[in-house]
């Protein structure tokens, strides 16, 4: 693919640049229609693109769209500003989910690295050389995405998520207890720091800047608080690996997806904890000895600023700093749920993205769902059965929002009128 030139560079080869104009439409037909709030309307600013991870919008409106594993970038332009997209290209690079663009570069991650390529004016895509900002990271079967944010500074915040479930002697095994101390906190479960204007970083280089973070793929920072901020994914198969203390209601709703503030040393509780939102209490986890019932005494675990149901799979966040929607949107968080397996053998829920106020750079308690309808008509027994699932979210130059999904490539874009 890329070929090396050394100092951490990539030359991308010429021939791997891909025009199509003007844009296809290749997803099959679907049933499912999202719905919006009354004023709000959402059209297709394009189809069929690829599995869309996260996306990025350039202050000239152009739209990138990471594809799952090593299936390059997407860039979209909308030439007639006619709200939807008329021109594509494609980048041919090794991707992952990560996706954004700072200053006058596009920043993107694999599974091991993040990368970052110059964005020329006027042009779509560039042609220059992709830079190694950091590479090294910890190859790992789960929770394997580096999703990143930067601050308004210099720093580069990454994910580096658990290598399992619950830091079990043997992963996902009935019974199978907790290793203690869990060794997987010394290079995963943790949102590491970098620089973000300094190619050539190391995994090894990095600060741990948060610990006990189980996975997070919905990772922003939030200009108005100027605070980052994440969605953790909740630890799985409470019923399935402890059947004498879970019923399989209780696996299916239990434990929440957890809203921190990312503050430096943040300690999110995994393996050792959940947060349970029945009690509101943060419970010892079953392979530490926790039978269900009994709350964690440990100091110096994060309470969430506000949790949301089990198993729906916070997979983006962004805050809202346009002018367009109505004044209570703004500086407010908008969360892309993906929908998860483990509500099984109960419908599968999620598939939707909320809206989270923000008062005086605090999170409101009470959340709505903004965008609904994704999955289709009725609830999937399970994700595969979804027709869409919301993956990533952007906020264009306009205040338009923008939603990606990941099975059909569809990506919506959501505008407001009186």
């Amino acid at each position: 693919m890329d070929r090396d030139v050394g100092n951490g560079r990539r030359l991308l080869p010429m021939a791997l640049w891909t025009v199509l104009l003007p844009l296809p439409l290749l997803a099959a037909p679907s049933a499912a229609e999202p719905t919006f709030p009354e004023g709000f309307t959402a059209t297709v600013f394009a189809d069929g693109v690829g599995r869309a991870r996260h996306i990025a919008v350039r202050d000239n409106g152009d739209l990138y769209v990471a594809l799952r594993s090593g299936g390059g970038i997407v860039a979209l332009r909308d030439e007639d500003r006619d709200g939807r997209a008329d021109r594509q290209e494609t980048l041919a690079a090794e991707t992952g989910t990560g996706i954004a663009v700072r200053g006058a570069h596009l920043y993107f991650s694999s599974d091991t690295a993040v990368y970052r390529v110059p964005l020329a004016a006027n042009e779509l895509l560039p042609s220059g050389e992709i830079e190694a900002v950091v590479e090294g990271f910890p190859r790992q079967r789960s929770h394997a995405s580096k999703a990143f944010a930067f601050d308004d500074a210099s720093g580069l915040y990454v994910n580096v998520g658990a290598p399992s479930n619950a830091c079990q002697e043997e992963d996902r095994t009935r019974g199978s207890p907790g290793l203690s101390p869990c060794p997987q906190l010394e290079s995963h479960a943790g949102v590491w720091r970098f620089e973000a204007d300094r190619p050539g970083q190391s995994f090894a280089e990095g600060q741990r800047f948060a610990t006990g973070v189980r996975n997070t793929v919905a990772i922003a920072w939030d200009p108005a608080s100027r605070s980052l901020y994440l969605v953790q994914h909740g630890r799985d198969q409470l019923h399935d690996n402890w059947p004498e203390l879970y019923t399989p209601e209780d696996s299916a709703t239990q434990p929440a997806e957890e809203f921190h503030r990312l503050a430096e040393g943040l300690n999110a509780g995994w393996p050792y904890t959940y947060w349970d939102q029945r009690h509101s209490e943060r419970m010892v986890a079953p392979e530490y000895g926790g039978d269900g019932k009994t709350p964690s005494n440990e100091e110096g675990y994060a309470r969430p600023l506000i949790d949301f149901p089990a198993h729906w799979a916070p997979n983006a966040l962004v805050f809202y700093d346009g002018e367009a929607f109505p004044p209570q949107y703004r500086n407010g968080a908008f969360i892309a749920f993906h929908g998860s397996w483990n509500r099984t053998p109960f419908s599968q829920e999620g598939f939707n993205v909320v809206f989270l106020p923000f008062t005086g750079g605090e999170p409101a308690q009470n959340y709505q769902v903004f965008a609904d309808g994704f999955a289709g008509s009725e609830a999937p027994a399970s994700p595969r059965e979804a027709e869409y699932r919301p993956m990533g979210l952007a906020v264009g130059p306009d205040g338009a929002l923008f939603i990606s999904d990941s099975t059909r490539g569809r990506i919506w874009r959501v505008t407001y009128a009186e």
